[in-house]
């Protein structure tokens, strides 16, 4: 039964990640291990799960239609063992995507806690500052900022983060201080991937919206944070991101009287299937977490 469980997690990872290597990678095994896992089950099903060719690898009808069910019976399966265990311990692998500042300042402080209370959950950490595809990556829980744009996922809302406009006290000295959100034209900005929609300023009542081309532009927001540390310019962040730089007074408030908003935080699930225990209790922690730390 644990093998045919596991050649059954091998194939759902190969189906979504829509490759044999890239699976065999994501769960550990070589490539040709995970095409033999996959090739058996279709000789033991007498089905073909998967169109092969030299550029494509894809689902046959059959392969769809059994994917579905299989993902809906693993999750099942999952859920059943942790309520069985009845020690609230977490297994498995638990794959979380979430921004390279988030990882840093919310998620990684917190996980010391959670993983010894879990000896036996493995987790792998997908950070990037870039949405990733939950079923095509394979995630499990995804930490994501603002609105929401992806149909195949549920969500909870964990909390909120202020935005923050910070700079370096040197550029500053050098540039000159904005006295109002208008005086950010004559400044060298640096766009990173917060505030890319637009800036939206609020004082006494009066609400000032803004949308800047950025000099230098950054996909990373730790990125965008250390040129503003550099010197290079202003830039929109989060409180939480630019904690440390403004209590070390690398970075100070810029327009610290305007208000920039704050950006709801998400935990996101992908749909189709029930969330994993161990998402769930990720999801629980970090919510607490923001009870805390904001």
């Amino acid at each position: 039964m644990t093998e045919r469980m596991s050649a059954l997690r091998v194939f759902v990872r190969v189906a979504r990640s829509g490759s044999f290597s890239r699976a065999a990678r994501d769960l550990g095994l070589s490539q040709p291990s995970a095409s033999r896992i996959v090739a058996a089950l279709e000789r033991e099903l007498g089905a073909m799960l998967f169109t092969r060719s030299t550029r494509a690898l894809s689902l046959t009808e059959a392969g769809a239609e059994y994917l579905g069910r299989v993902e809906t019976a693993l999750a099942v399966l999952d859920e059943a063992e942790h309520a069985a265990r009845g020690t609230g311990e977490l297994r498995g692998v638990l794959r979380v995507a979430a921004s390279s500042s988030f990882t840093e300042h919310a998620l990684i402080p917190r996980l010391d806690e959670f993983l010894v209370r879990n000896p036996k959950l493995r987790m792998v950490l997908l950070v990037n500052d870039q949405r990733q595809a939950l079923i095509t990556e394979g995630v499990d829980i995804a930490f994501r900022f603002g609105s929401l744009d992806d149909s195949a996922a549920t969500a909870r809302r964990l909390g909120s983060i202020e935005r923050v406009l910070v700079g370096s006290p040197a550029y500053l000295r050098r540039a000159g201080r904005p006295k109002a959100p208008d005086d950010l034209k004559s400044h060298a900005i640096i766009q990173g991937p917060i505030g890319m929609d637009g800036w939206t300023f609020e004082k006494d009542g009066r609400r000032v919206s803004l949308r800047l081309e950025g000099r230098l532009v950054v996909s990373a927001n730790e990125s965008a944070i250390a040129a503003a540390v550099a010197g290079l310019g202003i830039v929109p962040t989060s409180i939480i991101a630019s904690r440390n730089e403004l209590a070390n007074r690398s970075l100070v408030r810029v327009l610290p009287d305007w208000q920039m908003g704050s950006v709801d935080v998400h935990a996101v699930f992908p749909s189709g299937r029930a969330a994993k225990a161990a998402a769930r209790a990720l999801a629980d922690q970090m919510a607490e977490a923001f009870r805390l730390i904001l």
